[in-house]
């Protein structure tokens, strides 16, 4: 996931920022917990145009949801589509000085692969996608990184050593796995690492992990992604905090084979009560807009566009999404959903990436949803929504949904 604010803010804020909604676009205040419909099951689903479909797995959201991480994979693996992106966590393979244990993340392409899908492997030494985004080991960073400040080579030559080091241990580990099928190179890698920190990779530590990882497989593409904002505010608030180098979707235009495209049309920004601020970008054209941009200047430059994180889960003011009663009844009606994303959403955001792929120049090389924890824990409190939404799309999107990619 993009980066984060994290917690809910107090009630001034909402009470305050009620008073700017008419000034702001794409500002809204509602209640979060919304009934259930079942339109999901109604909602129409775009063709992928031959682009194949996955998901991204974060055993620490499973654990963080109070799921088993082997058992949620594997359950989750049993859908027909073709990619699963995963991460190699530094702190958890190197927890102390002069360990390397990646059985962390051999369990996971070992499950991958005996299902028969494509990993994409993020190789990122500071950043990764999943909370907390940032898992270099204590043991490597003696002094937190400085707010307000680019971490260079040279500001911190020591880390970007042993980064590479890290990263080109694992790509050589994993080079001789036919599944794997690109490196992603950091987590929106450029980018301010949420609203709690301000100190951002720079784009030269960021081009030397890269070339690292080049030398160390020169076969498969690298994947750099970045936030796409749906909202004004946060385009605004995205270019002014990287207004310097350039934001990560800009970086990666000119350091990555393909470049990812991180999009969530709607999520909280405070909470107070009942009552929640949202940024809402569903309805606008700004992003669409944005990623046609994107789409244009990678094809211009022979690289490849995909959607590496499309909104599948609620995005609330607190780190772990909520998880209100499930429906009393089949088929998706009664019980209650988050409104930063409810089930039916998880088709309508998918479907509007089709649609602006569609009239860009080379399409989309892959459409990876985010959330499939999530989908789990709703399930097993009786909301099959967001699983039979995905399983909708995967079924109705084509051919291309569970095909093989090719990464050359």
């Amino acid at each position: 996931m993009a980066s984060r604010l994290r917690r809910a803010g107090p009630a001034a804020g909402v009470a305050a920022a009620a008073a700017i909604v008419p000034l702001a676009s794409g500002l809204r205040i509602a209640r979060p917990q919304r009934p259930l419909s079942g339109r999901w099951r109604r909602v129409p689903v775009e063709p992928a145009g031959g682009a194949p479909l996955g998901i991204s797995f974060r055993p620490l959201q499973a654990e963080a949801l109070g799921l088993d991480p082997r058992a949620a994979l594997a359950e989750i693996l049993r859908y027909p589509f073709r990619v699963v992106r995963l991460a190699a966590y530094w702190d958890r393979i190197e927890p102390e000085p002069g360990a390397f244990d990646p059985s962390w993340l051999d369990w996971q392409v070992d499950a991958a692969e005996r299902a028969g899908k494509q990993v994409i492997i993020c190789v990122g030494s500071v950043k990764a996608f999943g909370y907390p985004e940032f898992f270099v080991p204590a043991h490597r960073l003696p002094a937190p990184l400085p707010e307000g400040r680019l971490v260079t080579a040279e500001t911190h030559g020591p880390l970007l050593e042993a980064g590479i080091a890290f990263t080109t241990r694992i790509v050589s580990r994993y080079a001789a796995r036919e599944p794997v099928i690109a490196w992603q190179v950091e987590h929106e890698a450029v980018d301010p690492l949420g609203m709690e920190h301000s100190w951002r990779l720079s784009a030269g530590f960021v081009a030397a992990e890269v070339a690292a990882v080049r030398a160390a497989d020169p076969s498969r593409p690298v994947l750099l992604n970045g936030f796409l904002p749906a909202t004004a505010p946060v385009a605004g608030a995205q270019r002014w905090r990287t207004r310097d180098q350039g934001d990560s979707l800009a970086v990666a235009g000119r350091l990555a084979d393909i470049v990812g495209v991180d999009y969530y049309p709607r999520h909280a920004l405070a909470a107070a009560g009942r009552a929640t601020l949202y940024l809402d970008g569903t309805a606008s054209p700004l992003a669409g807009r944005r990623y046609r941009a994107v789409a244009r200047r990678a094809a211009a430059a022979g690289k490849r566009v995909m959607l590496a994180e499309i909104q599948a889960e609620p995005w609330e003011a607190v780190t772990v999404p909520p998880s209100p009663p499930g429906p009393g009844r089949p088929g998706g009606a009664g019980g209650y959903g988050m409104y930063s994303c409810l089930p039916e959403d998880v088709i309508a955001g998918y479907n509007r990436c089709v649609r602006w792929s569609r009239g860009s120049p080379a399409g989309a090389w892959a459409y990876l949803f985010w959330g499939a924890e999530y989908w789990l824990l709703r399930a097993r409190h009786g909301d099959p929504g967001y699983l039979g939404a995905f399983a909708r799309v995967v079924a109705l999107a084509g051919s291309g949904a569970g095909q093989r990619v090719r990464s050359r």
